[in-house]
């Protein structure tokens, strides 16, 4: 969008996922488990802690869907940074993997379709769920272009607006495209008490009802860190001739840390055309 943005350099590598390019690919790799059929989704949701907690659950996702090559990252704002709602305007995202390119032409739709959408690098610069998205995406769509919109603003019209927004701009691409949800569930209160209001939220989301996500986030008290992303995803996938949702893999950190009083879960869903 302009000469004057560098490509974004990783802020978590090393932290959230390993550094070194082979230990990356290699980690990746091993995630990438095929454990159903794969469909073309329309909207994936796909969780952003770091990978030796949802690595494997994310990567399950991925490997259950067949992905097109421009894909449209929607993450929440963690930071504060930036406008309420921000799209990346770079030419590229470094990981240690290389760089993946920023899809210019769906950029330019969007800009065009979304109002109150804006070219913002700063909610972007130190945001770490888009990031960790980006080498699943390097390795299992070589040659993927991407577009990346923080969502920092929980408004139910102004998502229904982002998300109509979304589905005319990906209409007006000559190539498919998905939508990929950067977001995890519900975090640190026991399992059972995650688990009950992952149920909520997850009913929504395969009930295909982008209203009832959001009201059922805000009734239940559920800290579904990208829950205004996701709603925008829904909104836009039901335009899109979106019919079906499934959970691919359901899991929490305290399945790797042993503690399940104070847990972060994670949720790998597929929202897709039955038919196609």
């Amino acid at each position: 969008m302009g000469p004057e943005y560098a490509a974004r350099r990783p802020a978590v590598a090393g932290s959230f996922y390993p550094s070194h390019p082979l230990q990356l690919r290699n980690a990746v790799e091993r995630f990438l488990v095929r454990t159903v059929p794969p469909v073309r989704p329309v909207a994936l949701l796909v969780p952003h802690a770091g990978y030796l907690y949802s690595g494997a659950t994310a990567g399950k996702t991925y490997a259950a869907s067949t992905l097109p090559e421009r894909v449209l990252l929607l993450c929440p704002n963690h930071t504060g940074l930036g406008s309420p709602l921000s799209l990346y305007p770079g030419r590229a995202w470094l990981t240690p993997l290389g760089e993946c390119t920023v899809d210019a032409e769906l950029n330019g739709l969007l800009l065009g379709e979304v109002q109150g959408l804006e070219p913002d690098e700063k909610a972007h610069l130190r945001e770490h769920a888009v990031e960790v998205q980006l080498p699943f995406l390097q390795v299992y769509v070589p040659g993927v272009r991407v577009s990346a919109i923080s969502v920092g603003i929980h408004n139910l019209d102004v998502l229904h607006v982002l998300g109509e927004g979304i589905a005319r701009a990906l209409a007006g691409l000559d190539d498919p495209a998905a939508v990929v949800v950067s977001t995890d569930m519900n975090h640190y209160e026991d399992a059972r008490t995650n688990r009950d209001k992952d149920d909520l939220a997850l009913y929504a989301v395969r009930s295909l009802d982008p209203e009832g996500l959001h009201r059922a986030v805000l009734t239940h008290d559920i800290s579904m860190c990208g829950f205004a992303p996701a709603v925008a995803a829904l909104t836009a996938a039901r335009l899109l001739g979106a019919d079906t949702a499934d959970v691919v893999d359901y899991t929490h950190s305290g399945m790797v840390t042993g503690d399940e009083e104070q847990v972060v879960s994670y949720a790998g869903v597929r929202i897709y055309r039955e038919a196609a």
